[in-house]
């Protein structure tokens, strides 16, 4: 039986919980749910760790963020052939994914380096002359995070990098449906150098979570999943520093004087589908000028009917399952839907199990749930605009605000992009779904608060503390 760590140490719950491929429903591994006594313990090392976890220095905590990255490295492939079986992902993506949280981790080590503070002159007041002020920032405290099953590993990473960074103990919740990659990772950063209570990795039904995010010795709650668990989060602890990204239904603009279609095209056909469509930022909705509708069509059918669609092992395969077969017939369910409503299907719609082929929907209702909603499938939403204002426009109606693509080479049409959506990034000349691991990462609207991308998420795991000195002359 695969254990969990409790403080950094391996341990073993009562309850049995079994791990199935979404694929082909194939036992990948065996692990156990934490007890009720051991979250205690877990939560109360957390507790005792919080003064030794910010008295490390800078040096030691890079050390350890760099250690973990480069333990990541030497263990790739087994990371991405973990990934691929619990999640259903394609090998190449998790390949992708596991080279990501290297660099997430390294990324880290560096921002721990640089993060320093600032001095503040006060002298600017006569009542203050010869005083300065000099400002830290320093753990809120112990951190719960609350990872997905898209990114098993490094959306997990991406709470646990940055909590190591500022020195602030984590505790990490992943995914009922994806928790041994999280426990891979556990197992990785057991034996560093790092004070007892700095970490846990805790596999909890989502139906004990609520007692866990109320416990006021976890003052912050990192959250990334669906828009109404994370809803009822923000209500149940207000008084609470918590951070959510909460997905949304990413759309890209193909402006009047974008002329490369086939790469459009083939853009948005990959990323549409590269993890099922199960990414917060897929391409899900496509907007195209009217006048280039006719010859933009049949580039994006062929892209997405190029697709290699079925086992995540086969090293040619692009779209693999859906996590399980409730989601695959939700997304089925969506697509009937829109159909009895007006929409037709140009390539797809088809279902095996939990594997769907990737569908290119047109003339769907906006008030359809494959328009409205977060399909997380691979589902794509294709219209017609007469303007680029009109795109604009199509893609902030809408109740996300995550990301968005604009494919233009125009500056002003970009700025008026970046000044006019009602998003946390646009992406000019790509699809929405482009992510650096160290810059600001998430959404307004529906798609929630707070930002990833590492300093980022540092800053939401600290707070400022202010000294002033006294008698001094600047």
């Amino acid at each position: 039986m695969i254990p969990f760590h409790v403080a950094g140490r391996p341990t073993i719950g009562t309850d049995v919980l079994t791990v199935r491929s979404p694929y082909n429903t194939e036992v990948v591994g065996v692990t156990s749910l934490s007890t009720a006594e051991q979250v205690e313990q877990a939560v109360a090392a957390a507790v005792g760790a919080t003064g030794p976890a910010a008295a490390l220095t800078a040096a030691e905590r890079a050390a350890a963020l760099d250690e973990i990255s480069a333990r990541i490295r030497q263990r790739a492939e087994q990371f991405a052939q973990l990934i691929t079986a619990e999640n259903g992902k394609p090998l190449k993506w998790a390949r992708a994914e596991v080279a990501r949280a290297v660099s997430t981790f390294r990324w880290a080590a560096e921002e721990a380096r640089r993060f320093s503070g600032e001095l503040q002159r006060l002298d600017t007041d006569p009542a203050a002359a010869g005083r300065i002020a000099m400002i830290r920032r320093v753990p809120r405290g112990p951190v719960l995070g609350i990872a997905p099953f898209n990114f098993p590993l490094n959306l997990v990473a991406h709470k646990v990098a940055p909590a190591l960074a500022v020195g602030a103990p984590i505790i990490v919740k992943p995914a009922p449906a994806t928790p041994l990659t999280a426990l891979l990772l556990g197992e990785v950063m057991s034996g560093l150098d790092l004070p007892a209570g700095m970490f846990s990795v805790l596999p909890i039904p989502n139906e004990r979570v609520a007692e866990l995010v109320a416990d006021p010795r976890l003052p912050v709650v990192s959250f990334t999943g669906s828009g109404p668990v994370g809803a009822q989060i923000r209500a149940a602890v207000p008084h609470k520093h918590v951070t959510l990204e909460l997905g949304g239904n990413a759309a890209a603009l193909i402006c009047q004087d974008w002329t490369d279609l086939d790469f459009a095209a083939q853009r948005i056909a990959t990323f549409a589908n590269y993890q099922a469509g199960q990414s917060c930022i897929a391409v899900q909705r496509v907007f195209v000028h009217h006048d280039q509708l006719a010859a933009f069509t049949p580039k994006l059918i062929a892209a997405v009917e190029a697709l290699c669609t079925g086992d995540p092992r086969d090293e040619r395969t692009d779209v693999g399952p859906v996590i399980d077969e409730r989601a695959a017939r939700r997304i089925e369910e969506w697509i009937g839907e829109a159909v009895a409503g007006g929409a037709r299907i140009l390539t797809g719609g088809g279902r095996d199990g939990t594997t769907l082929t990737p569908t290119v929907l047109i003339d769907a209702p906006a008030d359809a749930k494959v328009s409205a909603e977060e399909v997380f499938g691979p589902v794509l939403v294709l219209a017609g605009v007469d303007t680029d204002a009109d795109g604009l426009a199509a893609i902030d109606d809408s109740a996300y605000g995550l990301q968005a693509g604009v494919f233009t080479h125009r500056l002003d049409v970009a700025f008026a992009a970046h000044r006019r959506l009602r998003v946390g990034g646009i992406i000019i000349g790509d699809v929405p779904s482009f992510r650096a691991d160290q810059m600001p990462y998430g959404g307004v609207k529906g798609s929630g608060s707070g930002r990833e991308g590492v300093a980022s998420a540092m800053q939401d795991y600290t707070e400022p503390r202010v000294m002033v000195l006294t008698g001094l002359t600047l």
